[in-house]
């Protein structure tokens, strides 16, 4: 079922203070309070020399017959809708990791001028993918690697609990279709995963690995990370009988293997 977010004046202000939305406290002005901001307003976020900008999602911006991507890329016009928590994301998306969204765009327009824009090819997928619901989560003990590949989940989110606040265990959450589905408190969420053995430049590992081409070929690549089970994230987890039972952890399916991490 498609998500309907609530809306403006509907959201408990309690999600803001709670993860993943707590670290995003930087744009409070944007995210709090009865108001929407303007695309003027979120404009002016923008760090000198950006070529990107926030557009209104216009009939008279889509007259001119560009695919979304395409007007990135060629313009730096980013369509949005305004009073919209998804494009509101989106922007905030932007404007923090800027070269995480050009990398992503620029493989999104190769692969439209090679299947063309009425396709959706397998790269195209995993890109998208990423880019709504997308984490990436650094690892200084690989061995908590093999929890993970084996969808051991109750060894790496209690077993294991302590790793998640002693710096074993970095996160970053990109996805702004996952932020936005943070906005309904108690919401079990599931990031689409990059995984990374070591903690040192690991944006800009993500980031050159897909615009060489060598990341997000297939959505086969992303790893499911239950993020629900990290503490302090959801009330439940503190107790070990949501690590046996919680819906949002699923068993590894027969045959499925993941690929290599990238190493910072």
């Amino acid at each position: 079922m498609r998500y309907v977010a609530p809306a403006r004046d509907a959201v408990d202000p309690a999600v803001f203070g709670r993860p993943p939305l707590a670290g995003w406290d930087e744009y409070a002005d944007l995210l709090r309070g009865p108001d929407w901001p303007s695309l003027d307003v979120l404009n002016a976020h923008w760090p000198a020399g950006s070529r990107e900008r926030f557009v209104g999602q216009t009939p008279a911006l889509l007259a001119d017959g560009r695919h979304y991507e395409q007007r990135i890329a060629e313009t730096g016009a980013i369509a949005t809708r305004e009073r919209n928590w998804h494009d509101l994301f989106n922007a905030l998306a932007w404007l923090r990791h800027a070269p995480l969204k050009r990398a992503l765009n620029a493989q999104q327009v190769a692969e439209i001028a090679r299947a063309g824009a009425k396709s959706r090819s397998r790269p195209q997928c995993a890109l998208t993918h990423f880019d709504e619901g997308g984490v990436i989560l650094a690892l200084r003990d690989p061995t908590l690697l093999a929890l993970w590949d084996a969808h051991d989940w109750h060894g790496l989110f209690w077993r294991r609990r302590d790793a998640w606040v002693d710096g074993s265990l970095e996160l970053m959450v990109f996805g702004h279709a996952l932020l936005e589905h943070a906005l309904t408190p108690d919401r079990l969420l599931v990031g689409k995963a990059i995984a990374v053995i070591g903690q040192e430049a690991v944006r800009e590992t993500v980031v050159q690995a897909i615009a060489q081409g060598r990341l997000l070929r297939d959505p086969q690549e992303l790893r499911p990370l239950p993020l629900s089970g990290i503490p302090g994230w959801c009330a439940g987890s503190a107790s070990e009988a949501f690590h046996r039972q919680a819906a949002c952890y699923q068993p590894l399916r027969v045959g499925r293997v993941y690929p290599e991490p990238l190493r910072a």
